[in-house]
């Protein structure tokens, strides 16, 4: 089964700016409704020009995901016509730090203001080297958690 081992912070500083290497725009949004008693959670996503459908399970940093590429032109219908409102909006970039790649993500429209970092991990005791613009871990803060800021989107700032 696939599995995602992934870290997320809140980034404080704009230090990582001069060592991004690549970014992209992305625009999900998300098919089954959020609850905290349900089992997964399905998102379709735009990213750049390719189109994605995911499927990740429950959990904190680690947790089931299985992700299909679609058509581009099925995920721009899904993300107009099916998904829920409030659809996440944000630029990602990939920043290169101690050998490995950082995502970190500023989020726009009603998340402006926003930026997380994620590191994908192989294994859940993986060491990791934090940068100096990383500010606090949220991986087990379900407020961070981009279901939540779709259904919650102004949840993050009342933290």
């Amino acid at each position: 089964m696939p599995i995602e081992i992934e870290r997320k912070f809140l980034v404080k500083s704009d230090a990582w700016r001069p060592l991004a290497r690549a970014s992209e725009e992305l625009c999900q949004g998300y098919l089954s409704p959020h609850d905290k008693d349900a089992k997964a959670e399905v998102r379709v996503r735009r990213a750049g020009l390719r189109g994605f459908i995911t499927i990740k399970g429950k959990g904190g940093m680690s947790r089931a995901e299985f992700e299909y590429e679609i058509p581009s032109t099925h995920a721009d219908v899904l993300l107009k016509e099916l998904c829920r409102p409030g659809l996440i909006e944000k630029t990602r970039h990939e920043v290169e730090h101690a050998g490995m790649v950082w995502q970190v993500d500023e989020f726009r429209g009603d998340h402006h203001g926003l930026v997380l970092a994620e590191i994908e991990l192989t294994s859940v005791d993986q060491a990791v080297e934090l940068p100096d613009w990383i500010g606090q871990e949220v991986t087990d803060d379900p407020t961070y958690r981009n279901a939540n800021l779709a259904a919650h989107p102004h949840a993050w700032r009342r933290q």
